[in-house]
C-alpha cells in the first residue's frame, strides 16, 4: 500500500471538549489547526503534532463507553521532552509525552493492546505494508505502531464512535482501492467508501483486534479532488 503521507494520524471521540482542548493546547502544547464538521452532530478539532494530527472528535450526543479499546496508550513526540512521561487526558486516555525519535517516534503513535502480537505484525505487514523493526515495533512510514500482548477479547460490535482513542487515520492516494485491496487481504469492513464534501474520501477497516483503520483519500494531501 503506497501512503500519502507518511505519518498516521490520531483519532478520539469526546463529551468533554473545552477540557479536552484544554488539556491537548496547554498541558501538551499541540497546536490548534482548524475545526471540521463531520455530520451527525460531530466536530472535529484538528491539532498538530508534527506532520501528524490529534483529530478530537467533539460528539454533540453523548457517547457510550468503549468495553474493549485495543488502543492502550497514545504517544506524543515533543521536542523539548527529556524523557517519558505519563498523562491521562480529561477522559482517562493514557497519552505518554515522549522525546522526538524515542523508539523511532516522530509527531504521534499509538500502542495496541493485542491477543496475538505474531498474528497482529501480520496484519499489519501483509494488509498494510508496514515494516517490522522487532518484535512488537513496526514502521509506518515515519512513524511507528507499538505492540503488546494482554488483550483478551475482541468486540466485533463495539461502535466507532465511542469515548476515548478510537482510530488511526492512513492518508492513501485511492481510498475505494485501498480498500477493496485490505478486505482481500484479510481486513474486516468497518465502514464502506464516502465522500465528505470537498473535503476527502473515506473508509474504515477493523484489524483482528477490533481497531478502527481509517484511510482516507483527502484532497489537501493528494492534491487532487475528490
Amino acid at each position: 500500500m503506497q501512503l500519502a503521507k507518511a505519518f498516521y494520524d490520531v483519532g478520539l471521540f469526546s463529551n468533554q471538549s473545552a477540557a479536552q482542548k484544554q488539556f491537548w493546547q496547554e498541558r501538551v502544547g499541540l497546536p490548534f489547526d482548524h475545526s471540521l464538521k463531520l455530520g451527525g452532530g460531530v466536530l472535529q478539532h484538528r491539532h498538530q503534532a508534527g506532520d501528524a494530527v490529534l483529530k478530537l472528535n467533539d460528539a454533540r450526543d453523548p457517547l457510550p463507553n468503549a468495553e474493549h479499546n485495543s488502543i492502550d496508550e497514545l504517544l506524543v513526540a515533543i521536542p523539548t521532552q527529556n524523557g517519558p512521561e505519563l498523562l491521562t487526558d480529561p477522559d482517562g486516555n493514557r497519552i505518554r509525552l515522549v522525546p522526538e525519535g524515542y523508539r523511532g517516534i516522530q509527531g504521534l503513535a499509538v500502542q495496541l493492546k493485542v491477543v496475538d502480537v505474531t498474528r497482529t505484525e501480520a496484519f499489519y505487514c501483509g494488509v498494510l505494508g508496514m515494516q517490522r523493526v522487532e518484535e512488537g515495533l513496526l514502521s509506518c512510514g515515519d512513524t511507528r505502531l507499538l505492540l503488546i500482548p494482554g488483550a483478551s477479547s475482541v468486540d466485533a460490535d463495539a461502535p466507532l464512535a465511542a469515548t476515548g482513542l478510537r482510530y488511526i487515520t492512513l492518508q492513501v492516494f485511492d481510498c475505494d482501492a485501498t480498500y477493496a485491496s485490505a478486505l482481500s487481504a484479510g481486513a474486516t469492513s468497518g465502514r464502506e467508501p464516502v465522500t465528505l464534501g470537498s473535503t476527502a474520501r473515506i473508509c474504515f477497516i477493523r484489524d483482528p483486534d477490533g481497531t478502527w483503520i481509517e484511510l482516507s483519500e483527502r484532497a489537501s494531501v493528494t492534491g487532487k479532488a475528490v
